[in-house]
């Protein structure tokens, strides 16, 4: 269950470099739109932090799933979303400013949600409940170090190069698509031996939760009024789920593998789905107009 050195060292700095790319798509007008209108902000941080894990629990029973699968569902869907969520919406010509927010402000929420998410199915599956502390100091230098600063970095970048920037995004979309796939491939490689027991005790839970998050992004969306591209986003936010923070706490914190397979199963299952969802939002959202420089 563990990621090779290649990702584990070669993936931030990937994200690390897309994010600058994501950054220079991206001006302080954009940031600005999604907090005068928070609408999409807020519907989609409430689906990703209250209704994703009602969804989970409703999964667990419907299914009758196993205490140490069921809890191992319930903390993945209370994740929120990650650099890769924003890498996706990127490529599905979602609101990107809109997908930034919702991974900060997700990922500041969940830093009390989680824990008491974990322990409430503990304690309704397991019969057992832990004392569950997510590294906080962690968690916020992760999104400085991999999300804002880059982002900073490249919107810095725009302002002095506007006309090489534009140009840049088709550039960033292929490189973060090859990254994607490279990553696919490495978390496949790393669970050749494991892969199909783990797809048999896990695979149909966590294929309905990532099917029923992005289904609820949509229609939340389209209830909300939201602009095809701030559903898109949402949609996408609330499919791709940062695995790693659910891994971090079934590995480390409750030491416990069984409960860990879940979170490995949705981290391999959501890359083609999301690559699915990216190419249903460039077939409905019209490419960006590149403005001309002036001869």
């Amino acid at each position: 269950m563990e990621s090779s050195p290649l990702i584990s060292a070669g993936l931030p700095i990937a994200l690390f470099i897309i994010m600058i790319g994501i950054g220079m798509t991206l001006t302080v007008r954009d940031f600005r739109q999604v907090a005068v209108y928070p609408k999409g902000m807020i519907v989609g941080t409430l689906a990703q932090i209250l209704l994703m894990p009602l969804i989970a629990f409703a999964l667990a029973s419907m299914l009758d799933l196993s205490p140490a699968i069921a809890v191992g569902l319930v903390i993945i869907a209370a994740c929120p979303g990650g650099t890769t969520s924003n890498l996706f919406v990127l490529l599905a010509r979602g609101n990107i400013a809109l997908s930034i927010v919702m991974t900060v402000t997700a990922s500041l929420i969940t830093i009390v949600t989680l824990p008491l998410l974990t322990n409430f199915a503990l304690q309704l599956y397991a019969g057992t409940e832990e004392s569950i502390a997510l590294p906080v100091g962690r968690t916020v230098g992760m999104l400085i170090g991999i999300v804002l600063f880059p982002v900073a970095v490249g919107m810095v970048f725009r302002t002095r190069a506007p006309a090489l920037s534009r140009r840049a995004e088709s550039a960033v979309s292929v490189f973060g698509g090859v990254v994607l796939a490279l990553l696919v491939v490495g978390l496949v490689w790393g669970v050749r031996d494991q892969i199909w027991d783990l797809l048999r005790q896990a695979g149909p839970a966590t294929l309905l939760l990532n099917l029923a998050g992005i289904f609820l992004g949509l229609l939340a969306g389209r209830a909300a009024g939201l602009t095809q591209r701030e559903s898109i986003a949402v949609a996408v936010e609330l499919g791709i789920k940062n695995s790693t923070i659910a891994l971090l706490v079934t590995l480390t914190l409750l030491e416990s593998s069984a409960m860990s397979i879940p979170a490995a199963v949705y981290g391999v299952l959501m890359f083609p789905i999301g690559f699915v969802l990216a190419a249903y939002g460039r077939k409905i959202i019209p490419a960006p107009m590149i403005a001309k420089p002036a001869s």
